[in-house]
């Protein structure tokens, strides 16, 4: 199983963003020293934080680093234009030299639709059209397109990936017709922070039936995105990150589900959360029970700070990475 780390690259409007953004980039050396798989950015517009947007970004974390590979968890890409997201993600994974993975999703706020223009429900749509265009276009094809978006005849790339095809192309999503969605378009489906074994293992499970019945093979990558920390013992990371998660979660005024979250529930079942023991063992459960190839890590979360983010990478890195260096027998496909 591959361990990565989402980088939170939004700052307190108070605060100065050049610091938090040394502060990223020092995470995201550390957890390619760590050996850390990849790094994840996410995306929101209009946000009450700072947030640095994430293209960008990744075009100056490919800068400062040489392993470790750098993606989105996720790009929103409906807001985005096609034609431009394929050539700036082209040129992102020429920029990191073949390391970009490339998470979207819908997104949930309708604050984000309404200010580009886009109607809620054509965001669906959008998603369903995007995936096939990025697709042909890194692959060299030429296409002709229209949509909500804009149109164009006979649209081509000469600015080609380095990555055959492109970079891996993910789908985010929560709710079932998402879940299908993903499947429908032969897309790994990214996981996302909630969900506890018996509802991940329902949800893979309606995800892998509707590749099958596509004839499309179940043989991918698993990705999985959970809340983390750890501690000397389950209590103890616990008590550390229960005040982080409350701060973060009150502020996500537009996801339903976090308004009623059982948070002590929430810590025990989805989250990874407890010793070196404890996290490894949920671990290997993830890997042979469910299938799951990759786990992207929060560690940083509102209110906490540097120093402790830094010190959950080198844990991380020193007391878990290695011990999953080896594959797990009996892994679930």
């Amino acid at each position: 199983m591959k361990i990565s780390c989402f980088l939170s690259a939004q700052f307190d409007p108070s605060a100065s963003a050049t610091e938090g953004i040394d502060g990223v980039l020092a995470q995201a050396a550390a957890a390619e020293a760590a050996g850390f798989h990849a790094v994840y950015l996410g995306h929101h517009y209009l946000a009450r934080s700072a947030f640095v947007q994430p293209i960008p970004l990744a075009g100056y974390l490919a800068h400062a680093t040489s392993r470790v590979r750098i993606g989105f968890g996720v790009l929103l890409a409906p807001l985005l234009n096609p034609v431009a997201l394929a050539e700036d993600l082209a040129s992102l994974d020429l920029l990191s030299g073949g390391r970009l993975t490339v998470g979207i999703g819908a997104g949930y706020r309708r604050r984000e639709t309404t200010a580009f223009g886009v109607a809620w429900e054509d965001r669906l749509r959008r998603l369903r059209e995007y995936v096939p265009m990025l697709r042909a276009l890194w692959n060299g094809e030429t296409i002709d397109a229209a949509g909500s978006w804009g149109e164009v005849p006979g649209a081509s790339l000469a600015l080609r990936p380095v990555q055959p095809g492109g970079p891996p192309l993910w789908i985010g999503a929560f709710a079932e017709p998402a879940i299908r969605r993903a499947a429908r378009l032969d897309a790994p489906w990214l996981i996302g922070p909630k969900g506890d074994d018996a509802e991940l293992a329902r949800l893979l499970g309606i995800y892998r039936a509707d590749l099958a019945e596509r004839g499309f093979s179940p043989d991918r990558e698993y990705p999985m995105s959970r809340e983390a920390y750890l501690g000397d013992s389950y209590p103890a990371a616990v008590a550390a990150v229960r005040p982080h998660l409350q701060r973060q979660y009150a502020g996500y005024k537009s996801w339903d589900d976090a308004q009623s979250l059982d948070l002590d529930r929430y810590l025990a079942e989805d989250c990874l959360v407890g010793s070196a023991d404890e996290i490894v063992a949920k671990l290997r459960r993830w890997e042979s029970e469910l299938g799951i190839t990759e786990v992207s890590l929060r560690h940083q979360f509102v209110g906490a700070g540097q120093d402790e983010a830094m010190e959950q990478l080198a844990r991380f890195g020193a007391e878990v990475i290695p011990r999953l260096a080896a594959t797990a027998p009996g892994v679930t496909r």
